[in-house]
């Protein structure tokens, strides 16, 4: 009886058949994860170093945008041929682009690289999420996805100060060169899995999917708005605006092919679903970017100090994604995801607030920390109910659209509140300070409306 038991007993992503996948897959989420955050700390040095102030925020635009259009071709190619060939194309991608950054002699060469490594990360992500749809059993898919975010948020505790001091000790090259050398047992740790990864379902003779060349052109097409967002710092405040209202309205244009029918009309379902990926990202993100700012400026903290409110949103993020991973089903998706965004929301409640009344910082960080868990607590639920919506045949097409939407949302909402910061008189104003976490409530305020629209009741 008892050996029956354990032969029956359903495996986890930590069991023996999926060890070296799962640990594999986390790792290049965090090493991705390490990245990015590395760029945000060191970059100062950088553009300094490479004679590059003025296109300091376009280093940061460039692989968000070219993100884009590798997670459309991803998910194209990964409905055609299966992840294996996304999966490894993308990460070589990824790989040369860090080395051409590493070894950039200016900024010319340095945001090359950017652009190669943008596109790289953008279809990684998708060829890993249609990875999991095809290895692991759906009931393994709120763990994997609970490893995913928590693999993103653990490096935010401890990247910045490594890469300071990396940069600091030894020199900026080496951070980019590291996370390569990182890569590879990473990488090397999930390739006997994407051998036994099955190919598309083919039913009744079917062809394949085939190429979309009209969607690729789109997704360069919402790329060239995300640069246009991320560039409106070097216009005048009048032909900002227009450039912002041309960008989005491009950019809509653009992404209307390249998520799900009604999704920007918040039709109900798997639309609206994808719709709301990209709205409370933009809430967070959009405003994350101010609070270090603003306890630097406003309450004196040094650099160092400032981040304790970034690394207490992390750890919220961190706890919050394996209490969901652990609690399953126990909390229906919708009632999650609403959680998710209350708790952001009163996040952002706090931080407008704060510079308005002049509230302690420790509120803020404590809140913050709430925030957080919120994000941890909902992420994981959109990956899981966007695969439990789509077929066999889209799942690449919708996995390229959370995160498109996600990538998205969050440049226009960075756009937005970047000119009303500088509107309302930068950093020697309160104002513009509770302006941006104010835009931010705003669209966590109406992700909360559509969440109703997006997961039914009884899911």
């Amino acid at each position: 009886m008892s050996d029956g038991a354990l032969s029956t007993r359903p495996e986890g992503v930590l069991s023996r058949r999926y060890l070296l996948a799962t640990l594999g897959m986390c790792a290049l989420i965090g090493i991705a994860a390490f990245e990015s955050l590395a760029v945000t700390t060191i970059m100062p040095i950088v553009s300094a170093d490479l004679d590059g102030e003025s296109l300091y925020s376009l280093s940061f635009a460039a692989p968000l945008a070219t993100g884009l259009v590798g997670m459309v071709v991803a998910g194209n190619w990964a409905d055609r041929s299966g992840p294996r060939v996304v999966v490894i194309a993308s990460m070589l991608l990824f790989a040369v682009g860090l080395l051409v950054v590493g070894a950039a002699p200016d900024m010319t060469v340095f945001l090359f690289g950017r652009l190669v490594q943008g596109l790289g990360s953008g279809a990684v992500i998708v060829g890993l999420y249609v990875m999991v749809a095809r290895l692991y059993p759906p009931a393994l898919h709120p763990s994997i996805f609970a490893g995913f975010a928590a693999a993103w948020v653990v490096p935010a505790l401890v990247g910045p100060l490594i890469a300071g001091l990396v940069a600091e000790s030894l020199s900026w090259h080496w951070v980019f060169v590291g996370a390569v050398v990182l890569a590879v047992p990473a990488f090397v740790m999930i390739l006997p899995s994407l051998r036994r990864v099955p190919p598309p379902d083919r039913a009744d003779g079917r062809s394949a999917v085939p190429w979309s060349p009209r969607r690729i052109l789109w997704a360069a097409g919402a790329a060239l708005g995300v640069l246009a967002l991320n560039l409106v710092d070097e216009f005048e405040p009048a032909v900002a605006v227009a450039v912002v209202v041309a960008a989005v309205a491009a950019l809509a244009i653009a992404l209307r092919p390249l998520l799900p029918p009604g999704t920007l009309r918040a039709r109900a379902g798997l639309p609206t679903l994808v719709l709301l990926r990209g709205l409370v990202g933009a809430a967070f993100l959009a405003s994350e970017v101010y609070i270090p700012y603003l306890l630097q400026d406003r309450y004196g903290f040094s650099s160092s100090a400032s981040g304790t409110a970034l690394t207490a949103g992390a750890l919220g993020w961190a706890l919050a994604s394996w209490s969901q991973g652990r609690l399953g089903e126990r909390v229906p998706q919708r009632t999650g995801i609403r959680i998710g965004i209350v708790l952001v929301l009163g996040g952002l409640v706090v931080a407008t607030l704060t510079p308005l009344l002049g509230l302690a910082p420790g509120a803020l960080i404590a809140t913050w920390t709430l925030a957080g868990f919120g994000m941890g607590f909902m992420y994981p639920r959109f990956s899981v109910l966007t695969l439990a919506l789509s077929t066999g045949s889209d799942r690449g097409f919708n996995s390229s659209a959370l995160t498109i939407s996600d990538s998205a949302g969050s440049a226009v909402a960075l756009a937005v509140a970047g000119g009303a910061f500088g509107l309302l008189g930068g950093a020697s104003s309160p104002y513009a300070f509770a302006a941006c976490f104010a835009i931010g409530s705003t669209v966590a305020l109406l992700a909360l409306v559509l969440s109703g629209r997006a997961v039914p009741r009884r899911t």
